[in-house]
């Protein structure tokens, strides 16, 4: 197990570092933010069935799509290969990651991609926080994917590991195909940070995966994008998918710079536990979006556009699982 990996466990998942997949993409837009791109009804799955009770593990539930995905098989396809990989018993990490990936008609070539889920534990179990898209369109795909991974080593110790992973594919209809993996890789913990970045940490109304907190521990996150989600918690309970690293550089599919890796943008997977990808939420979602824009975004994405022709508000097929909040500074 490497220092860094070592290091992340410690740290109950706040630490991500790079792994990469050589695939067929080759625009700017397959890089992720903090990442330097490399030269690819839920239920117990039959791969967690040798997991015993003693590793005192939970049993793998693989992600599965709810109501209202858009090419859910896109996300079914990302997030499976992730679950795969990282779980396990009996220490198989690594020497069992190519089996368990090929069953389920993967490429072995993804263990050497996937080397921080597969590390020298006895046993471990990877679940899906939240499956994202970073972008979706007919042929290509960014499927931003929250893991949490937990592990029990030999001696019963237990740990946590926590990312995030942009999952490329290509494909169409049913059948989608990974050609790369980008994790997240937020900055060094800085010195010191704003007393808004403090609050954020603290807030339990915000419930911030790992990569989203070792950013904001980096400093790396705009006041006004923090100002804005403690506003919004005070009425709110907020599950955030992404901050900054992890996301595009690039809106998806085009030339254009995203908000994300400036640090001046958050994504909103679920408000008071209610997802926002599920249509029997949406008009908790439109309220939510309103209140939103209230608090300074100068954009707000989601599954509906408010305004038209106006500038304030969007929707495309990216934006029907998560709200955007997008700030100039």
């Amino acid at each position: 197990m490497s220092p860094t990996r070592r290091e992340a466990l410690r740290t109950l998942g706040l630490g991500v570092v790079a792994i990469g997949l050589s695939g067929c993409t080759s625009e700017t837009s397959a890089r992720s933010a903090g990442h330097t791109p490399p030269p690819g009804s839920a239920g117990p799955s039959p791969v967690a069935s040798s997991i015993v009770a003693a590793a005192g593990l939970p049993t793998l539930r693989l992600w599965t799509a709810g109501p209202g995905e858009v090419t859910p098989a896109a996300k079914t396809s990302a997030t499976r290969a992730l679950q795969l990989a990282g779980a396990w018993s009996g220490g198989t990490g690594r020497s069992g990651a190519a089996t368990r990936l090929t069953a389920k008609g993967y490429s072995a070539g993804l263990v050497d991609a996937l080397t921080e889920l597969l590390g020298d534990a006895e046993a471990a179990v990877t679940d899906v926080i939240d499956a994202q898209y970073g972008g979706i369109l007919t042929s290509t795909a960014s499927v931003l994917t929250v893991v949490r991974q937990q592990l029990v080593q030999a001696d019963g110790s237990r740990s946590e590991y926590g990312t995030t992973f942009d999952v490329r594919l290509v494909g169409g209809d049913a059948t989608w195909r990974i050609t790369e993996i980008h994790p997240a890789v937020p900055g060094p913990v800085a010195a010191q940070i704003s007393r808004a970045a403090q609050a954020a940490l603290a807030n339990p109304r915000l419930r911030l995966p790992a990569a989203a907190q070792a950013d904001i521990k980096a400093g790396t996150i705009h006041d006004s994008v923090l100002t804005s989600l403690a506003t919004l918690s005070q009425r709110h309970t907020l599950d955030i998918s992404v901050l900054r690293s992890g996301h595009p550089l690039l809106v998806f599919g085009t030339t254009r710079p995203s908000d994300h890796p400036h640090g001046r943008a958050a994504d909103v997977w679920a408000i008071d536990g209610h997802p926002v990808v599920d249509p029997a939420n949406r008009a908790l979602v439109v309220d939510f979006m309103r209140e939103a824009h209230a608090t300074g975004p100068w954009q707000v994405g989601g599954p509906v556009d408010l305004d038209g022709a106006g500038s304030a508000y969007f929707t495309n097929p990216t934006h029907q699982d998560h709200v955007h909040l997008g700030f100039l500074s």
